[in-house]
């Protein structure tokens, strides 16, 4: 299953220079700290989160990547983390994993620019392994310090369904005991009346060994995200 080719301006794969150090580029920030945002606009928190440190993913990290759509979207999305490919561009969604999601969300006629696009964890975390980044997953306590942005996404976002893309972003949405491979494409009722259900994340297509597997991995993710088709039977 080849995926088709991005939309996404190709990446320029420049990283920060060697010589300047990680704990210089924001002085005025305590450790364990973020600034406290100017406002509640995604505007704001952007700048806020742009120099978060309450956690130390932010030092090997080259940037905070943080969401991307209007603040009127009517799905917001959450993914897990970003990877090598978003970390260098500063933009949600924009390497293998977001390419699958697009070609997913083509497929059932449905518009990424309808979609406010994010991560559970705003930095990405990695094990160097010659020149390659590889993706490591976050624990609990980066998960937990990144957690407040999140939270101030969903309410700057005004979105009618939250997708969850992987278990990190379904637990950060349904609590811990939340059981992805079980409960995936189930419409889920959250305090505040908005819908939800969970999914697969795209990487998890990607891992599988053949194509065979990826195909019927990529179909059950694609049903899954079908369910988004009824807001347009509902308007």
């Amino acid at each position: 299953m080849a995926p088709r080719a991005s939309t996404h301006t190709p990446i320029a794969r420049v990283r920060a220079p060697a010589a300047r150090r990680r704990d210089e580029r924001f002085p005025d920030v305590p450790e364990g700290t973020a600034p406290e945002p100017s406002g509640t606009s995604l505007r704001a928190l952007r700048e806020a989160a742009a120099a978060c440190k309450r956690c130390d993913l932010w030092r090997p990290a080259t940037q905070t990547v943080f969401g991307a759509g209007s603040p009127r979207a009517r799905i917001f999305v959450i993914g897990e983390q970003p990877g090598d490919n978003e970390d260098i561009a500063g933009e949600p969604f924009v390497g293998p994993a977001g390419q699958l999601f697009d070609r997913a969300i083509e497929e059932l006629g449905l518009d990424r620019r309808t979609m406010y696009v994010t991560n559970t964890v705003k930095h990405f975390k990695f094990e160097p392994r010659g020149k390659r980044r590889i993706h490591k997953q976050p624990n609990p306590a980066e998960q937990k310090a990144c957690h407040i942005w999140l939270e101030r996404e969903l309410k700057a976002v005004k979105a009618e369904v939250i997708v969850c893309l992987g278990a990190i972003a379904a637990k950060a949405v349904f609590g811990s005991k939340f059981a992805l491979m079980k409960q995936h494409g189930q419409w889920q009722s959250l305090p505040d009346g908005r819908r939800a259900f969970a999914t697969m994340h795209p990487s998890w297509v990607l891992r599988q060994r053949s194509d065979a597997d990826r195909e019927a991995a990529f179909r059950a993710f694609r049903t899954d995200l079908a369910l988004l088709s009824e807001m347009n039977e509902l308007h």
